[in-house]
């Protein structure tokens, strides 16, 4: 079952520019697609640049990589629970608490995409159990409604997004 592309009151306004960001096309392939080309990503990043930071207290790249992924987890966490029908208002999440004690910079290259590559599998997999009901069905996260539909774009999207940011001020 392919979800449709989400509506603009089906999310926080916040994640209008993730959204926008995924191109037209089955969510699901698109997120595979992602999954094949981060590896490539990934190892682009020349070693002297792993720990880099544009600026004094901005991310190494090794935490956003880190970012991207923890993201993902919360955010899939969350298109179980409301698919689930679960109508228990969810937090939202400050990614500046979480970065600096992921331990990213000590990680390496492999290990980063290692665990991407699990965590992506287990999303897709995931999204692939839902019916169209399932698609349909909203919960609030962070004080917002948002529907099951959106989240597979907030993931792409929100990657597109961090990876052009790496390349436009870390690379």
């Amino acid at each position: 079952m392919q979800a449709q592309r989400p509506g603009a009151n089906e999310y926080a306004p916040y994640y209008k520019g993730y959204v926008d960001q995924v191109p037209d096309g089955d969510i699901l392939d698109i997120l595979h697609l992602q999954k094949i080309g981060f590896p490539e990503f990934l190892y682009s990043i020349p070693d002297d640049k792993w720990t880099y930071r544009y600026a004094p207290g901005k991310f190494s790249i090794a935490e956003v990589l880190s970012h991207v992924i923890d993201a993902e987890r919360i955010f899939a966490y969350r298109a179980l629970r409301f698919a689930r029908n679960d109508q228990t208002p969810l937090p939202g999440f400050d990614q500046e608490d979480y970065a600096p004690v992921c331990g990213a910079d000590r990680r390496t290259k492999a290990s980063i995409e290692t665990e991407y590559l699990t965590v992506r599998s287990a999303t897709i997999e995931l999204f692939k159990t839902f019916d169209e009901d399932a698609w349909a069905r909203v919960g609030t996260a962070s004080n917002f409604r948002m529907s099951v539909r959106a989240l597979p774009y907030v993931i792409a999207g929100h990657e597109l997004h961090h990876l052009k940011v790496l390349r436009e001020r870390y690379l």
